[in-house]
């Protein structure tokens, strides 16, 4: 079975070809069907700001490592005791690449995100084919076209972010990083009645991007003093809610100053493993009673963001695509920033055409 995977850990910025990271189409055994699983027939996977971490053995060093969990495709076959989910073969489906196990404390006490289970479960998506067990699988609305499928995932964490910051209507929101979380979670506050709704990205076209999807005012950090433009945006108040989807640690520190009194900040991505928040208790919590928090996987959210999935706007995020083939062309070009998202396609379906 053709699968994109890392073949040689490394960072895939590394300029020196002898030690950069590598990614190869190379060919994984085919995936026992168990009794209560499915095998899904891969029509997209899209590429996660995490998956370059894995090729920097951010999670593991054995080498090859499948990459791909955020997927779309179609019922292949159905393991004999798969029923309880109704799903049948040619449906159009995707899903969650976490299964929990159920058992363990942190499932029965509401926290399937700290499961030590779910490592089992993570079987490669950017493939010809995976099984998962049937509860990992979800039908697409029929309006819902198998490359905004692939988005289910990610609108899943967009949704979870939500959460985390319970947001009342009429807060202030600004939403740091244009790529794919990040234009999610726009479109997502927007629904919740976000007021004063900001993007920060130095991406001109992302920007442009999350205006026309939902963001009232843009901050470029590159060119800006952004905290000088989110004074004359929200009145000198601050921001209620400040969001991180960008994962850039320069971007951290500075996201503090934008936060009103008794507002939350969320940190919603990946972040080095080293990396470590320059924080002045006395200012940051005691004085200003900031709530800090972040958002590791997205547990309970995934039957809600197939609700939502068919009222966003994913056509500028579903745009490149690329064939299995040219996996490792495909992430260059992620990690180019053309694209908010960028996408694999390991085989060829109706949709496509």
């Amino acid at each position: 079975m053709k699968t994109a995977a890392v073949t040689r850990i490394g960072s895939l910025r590394d300029p020196d070809p002898r030690t950069r990271g590598r990614i190869e189409v190379v060919e994984f055994p085919e995936q026992e069907v168990g009794s209560e699983d499915v095998k899904v027939r891969i029509a997209y996977a899209g590429i996660c700001g995490s998956d370059p971490h894995l090729a920097e053995g951010f999670f593991r060093k054995e080498v090859p490592i499948g990459l791909g969990h955020e997927i779309s495709g179609i019922v292949e076959e159905l393991g004999p005791r798969a029923t309880r989910s109704g799903l049948r073969v040619g449906d159009r489906v995707a899903g969650n690449f976490l299964r929990y196990c159920g058992t363990c404390i942190p499932c029965r006490e509401g926290m399937q995100q700290f499961c030590p289970n779910t490592k089992e479960y993570s079987r490669p998506g950017m493939a010809e084919y995976l099984v998962w067990h049937e509860s990992q699988l979800y039908r697409l609305p029929d309006e819902v076209p198998l490359a905004a499928g692939a988005l289910l995932e990610p609108t899943s964490i967009a949704v979870r972010i939500a959460d985390k910051t319970r947001i009342r209507v009429g807060d202030r929101v600004a939403v740091c990083g244009g790529g794919a979380i990040g234009q999610l979670v726009v479109q997502v506050m927007r629904m919740y009645g976000a007021t004063a709704l900001t993007i920060i990205e130095p991406i001109a076209e992302r920007r442009q991007i999350a205006l026309r999807h939902g963001a009232e005012h843009a901050i470029d950090p590159t060119t800006e003093d952004q905290r000088s433009r989110a004074d004359a945006i929200t009145a000198g108040r601050g921001y209620d809610i400040v969001i991180d989807a960008s994962g850039s640690t320069r971007a951290t520190r500075g996201l503090l100053d934008l936060a009103a009194r008794g507002g939350t900040v969320v940190y919603g991505a990946m972040y080095p493993s080293d990396y470590e928040l320059p924080l002045n208790l006395s200012e940051h919590l005691y004085l200003r009673e900031l709530t800090l928090t972040g958002a590791f996987v997205a547990p309970y959210s995934f039957p809600r963001a197939l609700q939502v999935l068919p009222r966003l706007s994913l056509d500028e995020l579903t745009r490149a695509v690329y064939p299995l083939e040219r996996a490792a062309e495909a992430f260059d070009v992620h990690l180019s920033g053309v694209h908010p998202k960028v996408l694999i396609q390991p085989n060829p379906h109706p949709e496509s055409k």
